[in-house]
Formats: C-alpha cells, sequence, structure tokens
C-alpha cells in the first residue's frame, strides 16, 4: 500500500505528532483543539472543544474538571472520541478509543503550569452546573484566591482524561474533493495495528 509523503511511517502517533508540529506553525489560534465527542445514559451524543494536550507513545491526554458533564459521560461510557481539523493543512485526524483517568503526578504537573488564574478558576467554577450571575462566579474566585493563595494545589475534581484509542483516520484534502484516507483499527488498545485506504 503507497503511503508515502505525509502519511509516512508505521507509528500513527508519530504522524499525529508530525501533523500537529506543522499545524502549530499555520494555525493561527488552539491547533490542538479537538472537538470531543461523548454519549450519555441514553445514548444521545454530546460534542464540544477541548485542548488536547499531549500525545504519548500510545494515548491522547486532554483535562477537565471531573464533576462536568462530559467527563461524566466518558466515565459512564468508558469510551470517547473526538476529531482535530486544522483549516490551514486541510487535514483532519479522527480518533475512537477507551478512556481512562489521569489524575497522577502528570496531572499535577499540567495544572501547575497553567496560569494561576487558570487554576483559581479550576477550583471555583463548577463545571457544567447552572450559575445565577457572572458576578457570583468572579466571588468565588475572589474566595479561592484568599484561600488557596499563589501555589493552589490541583483540586481532587479535576484532572485528565488518556483516550487510548482503537481507530485513527487520516484524511488530506484532495482535489476534487478525492480526498487521501487512511484507517488505522485495531481490535483493543493491545493489539497491532491494521491499515487500510479509504474512499474519499
Amino acid at each position: 500500500m503507497d503511503r508515502g509523503g505525509i502519511f509516512a511511517g508505521d507509528d500513527p502517533f508519530a504522524i499525529a505528532r508530525s501533523w500537529m508540529a506543522e499545524a502549530e506553525a499555520s494555525e493561527i489560534n488552539d491547533p490542538n483543539a479537538i472537538a470531543l465527542a461523548t454519549v450519555d445514559a441514553q445514548g444521545l451524543p454530546n460534542v464540544r472543544m477541548v485542548l488536547l494536550k499531549e500525545i504519548e507513545a500510545d494515548a491522547f491526554v486532554f483535562y477537565t474538571n471531573y464533576g462536568s458533564k462530559k467527563a461524566q459521560e466518558i466515565e459512564g461510557a468508558g469510551k470517547a472520541a473526538f476529531v482535530l481539523h486544522w483549516k490551514s493543512l486541510r487535514r483532519q485526524i479522527r480518533v475512537r478509543g477507551m478512556t481512562e483517568r489521569e489524575e497522577g503526578p502528570q496531572a499535577d504537573e499540567y495544572y501547575a503550569s497553567r496560569s494561576l488564574k487558570s487554576r483559581l478558576g479550576a477550583w471555583a467554577s463548577k463545571q457544567s452546573e447552572p450559575l445565577s450571575s457572572r458576578e457570583y462566579l468572579m466571588a468565588e474566585v475572589a474566595k479561592v484566591t484568599v484561600t488557596k493563595g499563589a501555589h493552589p494545589p490541583r483540586p481532587p475534581f479535576w484532572g485528565g482524561f488518556r483516550l487510548r484509542p482503537v481507530e485513527i483516520e487520516f484524511w488530506a484534502d484532495g482535489a476534487f474533493r478525492l480526498h487521501d484516507r487512511f484507517r488505522w483499527t485495531r481490535e483493543t488498545p493491545l493489539d497491532s495495528w491494521g491499515i487500510q485506504r479509504l474512499n474519499p
């Protein structure tokens, strides 16, 4: 199978990191923004934008409030999907797989790397719950600023999720809508990958 050029290589995570590096040089804002899809207990889907923070050797990592609707749905289903789309490159990566929490030293390190206001905001926000007013939220931020100080620890209700894929599809725009698509699939995150070229 001919997979030269931007699709070359046997490691889909290396290809994803390579595409991300190109996007970081060409996208105006948030090249790591993903549209994250989950389903609720009734199977009704939800999708929202979040920031992908790491492409590991065998997984993708992002962070959120564990009390949020997205986190509840991820934990209820044990799986999720997302798509990365870069208009500047005319490429996208679609990912589906199993999820697990990342709430150890790696989550602590990422939390500590955020701006102080973002760290305090994580403490103050009851993500996805109804909010009476912005003034109330800012008052909560002020309270947390007093109680947590300049070095707030990572909240126990805030951390990461690791998505271990069973499917990754790489898509690149082609002339006359004859796009190039390659899908990597495996039965479980422990299996070897199979690769197929797909019709556009």
